[in-house]
C-alpha cells in the first residue's frame, strides 16, 4: 500500500514541478521575450518593414553571409530564443535553413559573448572547467568554438538549403501530377 501512495504521490509530484515550470517560463521568460518582440517590432515599423527587407535580403543573396553573418547578427542581437524571429525577412525557401545555422549557433556564441545564450552557459563552463584543469586557457577555447561554430553554421545552412530544394521540388512534382490528365 505504501508502495501505491508513494507512486501516486510522485506521479502527481511531475505534474507539480511542471506546473512550477511553467510559471516560472511565464514570470521569466516569457516577458522577457514579449517586450524584445515588441522591441524589435517597433525598430522595424520605425526603420520601414520594406527597408528592413531589402537589407535582409541584399545581406543574404550570398549563401556565405547567410549562412554565418545573418545567423551571427541575429543570434547576437537578439539572443536564444528571439534570434530565430530574423528568419522573416528571408525568402520561403531560405528559412528552414536558416534557422538551422541560427540554432546551430546558439552554443558556440556563448563563450566569447554569454548574454545570447546564457540558459544554456552551464555547458560551455562544464567544458570551459574541464579545459581549466588540463591547464589551457579558456580565450583559446573560446575562440576555437566560434570559429568551428561558424564553419559548422555555414554547412549545415548549406545542406539544409539542398535538402528542402530537394524536398520543394519533389512536392511540386507530386502535386503537378495530381493535376494532370491523361486521355486516351
Amino acid at each position: 500500500m505504501n508502495a501505491l501512495a508513494h507512486g501516486a504521490q510522485a506521479f502527481i509530484g511531475l505534474f507539480q514541478k511542471g506546473g512550477e515550470q511553467f510559471v516560472n517560463n511565464i514570470t521569466g521568460i516569457l516577458p522577457t521575450l514579449i517586450v524584445l518582440m515588441t522591441a524589435v517590432n517597433a525598430v522595424v515599423k520605425l526603420i520601414g518593414e520594406e527597408r528592413v527587407q531589402k537589407l535582409a535580403q541584399s545581406a543574404t543573396k550570398n549563401f556565405i553571409t547567410r549562412y554565418t553573418v545573418f545567423p551571427l547578427l541575429s543570434v547576437f542581437f537578439l539572443t536564444n530564443p528571439m534570434c530565430y524571429t530574423f528568419g522573416k525577412f528571408l525568402k520561403e525557401k531560405y528559412k528552414p535553413a536558416f534557422y538551422d545555422s541560427a540554432v546551430s549557433f546558439v552554443h558556440p556564441i556563448t563563450g566569447l559573448f554569454p548574454h545570447a545564450n546564457a540558459a544554456e552557459l552551464f555547458v560551455y563552463m562544464g567544458i570551459a572547467n574541464g579545459i581549466r584543469k588540463l591547464g589551457f586557457g579558456l580565450g583559446d577555447l573560446a575562440i576555437r568554438y566560434f570559429i568551428v561554430g561558424i564553419i559548422v553554421i555555414l554547412i549545415r545552412g548549406i545542406v539544409t538549403e539542398k535538402i528542402t530544394s530537394i524536398m520543394i521540388s519533389r512536392k511540386n512534382i507530386k502535386h503537378n501530377s495530381k493535376n494532370v490528365k491523361v486521355t486516351v
